[in-house]
């Protein structure tokens, strides 16, 4: 009979390294695509600041799309104006608590860039709340999306929704932050699947 000569531990290195590399590269991503998100949609609103006239709509492919500067006091898609500082707070606590305790739990793509995506479009508009006039923390967040019978949006905005339909999926699903089924029954391997008797 022959035996390793390499201890058990060394014999585990080379997963738990691959493991380790993988969950790194997707914390990477997910920091990568928030920062994109977040400059992305702040370009588009400086542009749109240094260019247009709050109130000026130009066509871009009319009937579909036009743009449409407006300054919003509330949430995402013009939603609940006058409540500012509320969602101020409650936009810091999204961000803090993807960013602290879900982002280090990642192992799987999907997740990744949903929350990466989810990260940077709330980063986005709380950019504009804290540091938009009026004031800090009751910034107005820059809308200028415009699609017919539809509310006025930007770039962060469409982060987030898409962000959370691709959160809402995986949740439906079923699928974890660590890539495994939520509810999914674990095969116990001393129990022959015919009888339920333990096998020799």
């Amino acid at each position: 009979m022959e035996y390793s000569s390499e201890p058990p531990a060394s014999q585990d290195a080379a997963p738990h390294a691959r493991g380790g590399g993988l969950r790194r590269r997707l914390v990477l991503v997910t920091v990568l695509l928030a920062a994109v998100a977040l400059v992305l949609d702040q370009l588009t609103k400086r542009v749109v600041e240094t260019t247009m006239e709050v109130g000026q709509s130009i066509d871009v492919f009319a009937p579909l799309l036009r743009w449409y500067y407006i300054k919003n006091s509330g949430a995402a898609f013009s939603m609940g104006e006058g409540f500012t500082w509320i969602f101020t707070i409650i936009q810091a606590a999204v961000l803090i608590y993807v960013a602290v305790f879900l982002v280090r739990k990642i192992r799987v793509w999907p997740w990744a860039l949903a929350l990466g995506g989810l990260m940077g479009g709330v980063a986005g508009n709380l950019t504009d709340r804290l540091f938009r006039e009026p004031s800090f923390g009751n910034g107005h967040v820059v809308d200028f999306i415009a699609l017919p019978n539809f509310a006025i949006f930007n770039v962060a905005d469409m982060f987030i929704v898409c962000s959370m339909i691709g959160i809402c999926l995986l949740l439906f699903t079923g699928r974890e932050l660590d890539g495994s089924k939520s509810g999914a029954a674990k095969p116990n391997p001393k129990l022959n699947g015919n009888d339920g008797q333990e096998t020799p």
